[in-house]
């Protein structure tokens, strides 16, 4: 029997699930499947308190709160573990050019006609002076400028995490290990395969003991130890479009209130984070090595910085790209071993959260389907390949010509598919979303629109507006906006309120 084919009648049934790494990735995948199926499976995780996570993946998006929502996870419980705070966008200041700042916040601007969206409306209101700065309409973009946060009703309030990634590890474990999952210590030395179809058989710890599996994840990071070096899937570079290739993260004791939103600085050769947690801040900058090295990229870091550095900052060596079959024979590769963007737009726990997703309703309980594989990679690499046209989009257009960087970025050779998007609204005004892509039409038009593609055009039924009717139509939707975002409490007195900033949490 050939790799790659499975014989129905040869299939073995999927009983003993190994998790090969923790870290965010691995207890993500832990305490989703334990969730689902621990009553059915033997689900083992393997990890050594020798191995280092990269953990830096602190800021996320909305899409978390779902995944938390399946595993019944109590929202003022998980925030008071994590440290966490409310998320409202990311700020990206000096983009689009150097002092030139907007915000790509989660939420709707405006609202919609079925033929045309709220930004064809706005477009018209803009050539009538009628109609002021987009984010205006936006309830979150508002909440997150003045730094206030509540959750309303009706989830009237669209928002994320930002998150201690390490406590966050922690704290998935010990949800999953009431349901099942045996954590093992130890460092992996070497695998075994079936002779007959190429699967992996078993890990080997340093110890001597052999971990059989029907099914292995593999959450090794950058390492990608199985599905990289047993199963032999290469990765596909993407570095002609992405030009950061490090980062160097610190954490910095907290010298204010925090913010509901993720800064993203750009410099003359990529861009640095903020990310304001309860108990400390994360910080980090991410930088293409051709153009600006790492001495250099440590001073820029830490002149920027805000409080007593916490630890010794970390430099993290990455190369973007995606490993074309995430699912190859009986090892599925979540996290870092699948592949790794940038962090950008804050996916990577997205991206760890879809997969295991994916794999729930993929599940192979009767053996393991080539069919199901197939289906598994085919989503996978359309959802990233979504996800790379939109962070490219960021460095693309761009004005600036203060670094060569940003000239490159702006002079490069972009996708076939980004390059309609762009054409499509800069031409009509309209964005169309792929079906089940991750970023919705107002992500791609605030990003658009923040780098500075002002569309050309608008639909003809915002023309069929007069300018008195037009008037009325923004202005109560701003009026609300303001209504609500005046009557919030500060972000960080919420906070404080709901999940609380305690002491015990701080040393653990």
């Amino acid at each position: 029997m050939n790799p790659g084919t499975r014989d129905h009648n040869q299939r073995r049934p999927v009983r003993r699930v190994v998790i090969v790494g923790g870290g965010t990735a691995g207890w993500m995948a832990a305490a989703g499947i334990a969730k689902v199926l621990g009553k059915r499976l033997d689900i083992k995780l393997i990890e050594s308190d020798e191995i280092g996570t990269v953990g830096v993946g602190e800021a996320t998006i909305p899409t978390l709160i779902n995944f938390h929502n399946l595993l019944e996870i109590n929202e003022q419980e998980f925030m008071a573990e994590t440290q966490a705070t409310f998320k409202l966008g990311i700020s990206f200041e000096g983009w689009r050019n150097v002092r030139e700042d907007y915000i790509h916040s989660f939420g709707i601007t405006g609202t919609d006609h079925w033929t045309a969206g709220f930004q064809h409306f706005w477009h018209k209101g803009v050539e009538r002076g009628l109609a002021s700065d987009y984010g205006d309409y936006c309830l979150e973009l508002k909440a997150s400028l003045e730094n206030r946060f509540a959750h309303l009703p009706d989830n009237g309030m669209n928002y994320a995490y930002h998150l201690d990634a390490s406590r966050y590890a922690k704290y998935l474990r010990r949800l999953s290990e009431p349901r099942g999952v045996q954590r093992i210590e130890g460092k992996i030395v070497r695998y075994t395969k079936h002779e007959d179809n190429g699967d992996v058989r078993s890990v080997v710890l340093e110890s001597g003991q052999e971990i059989e599996g029907d099914l292995f994840i593999d959450c090794t990071g950058f390492r990608g130890l199985l599905i990289g070096d047993a199963m032999q899937e290469p990765m596909e570079d993407w570095s002609q479009w992405l030009f950061c290739d490090r980062a160097i993260a610190v954490q910095t004791e907290s010298v204010g209130d925090a913010v509901p939103l993720t800064r993203s600085m750009a410099h003359q050769a990529g861009w640095q984070w903020r990310i304001p947690l309860q108990h400390r801040v994360g910080n980090g900058i991410v930088y293409s090595s051709r153009h600006l090295d790492e001495d250099a990229a440590m001073k820029q870091l830490m002149s920027n910085v805000e409080g007593k550095a916490l630890i010794t900052p970390r430099v993290i060596k990455f190369k973007p790209c995606q490993r074309k079959h995430t699912w190859k024979g009986n090892v599925v590769a979540i996290g870092l071993s699948s592949g790794f963007l940038e962090p950008i737009e804050s996916t990577s726990i997205h991206l760890i959260q879809r997969s295991v997703v994916r794999l729930m309703q993929t599940f192979p309980t009767d053996g393991i389907s080539q069919a199901d594989i197939d289906e598994y990679n085919k989503q996978c690499n359309s959802e990233i390949e979504h996800i790379r046209d939109f962070i490219i989009l960021h460095y693309h257009v761009n004005n600036r010509t203060d670094s060569q960087f940003w000239i490159d970025a702006r002079e490069m050779s972009i996708p076939a598919s980004l390059r309609h998007r762009i054409a499509l609204f800069r031409e009509t005004g309209r964005v169309f979303r792929v079906p089940n892509e991750l970023f919705a039409e107002n992500s791609w038009i605030q990003v658009m629109l923040g780098q500075g593609i002002m569309p050309r055009s608008h639909h003809q039924t915002a023309d069929l507006m007069g300018d008195e009717e037009l008037q009325h139509f923004l202005g109560s939707i701003k009026s609300r906006v303001d209504r609500i975002v005046v009557q919030l409490p500060s972000h960080q007195a919420y906070v404080e309120r709901y999940c609380g900033r305690a002491e015990s949490a701080k040393a653990a």
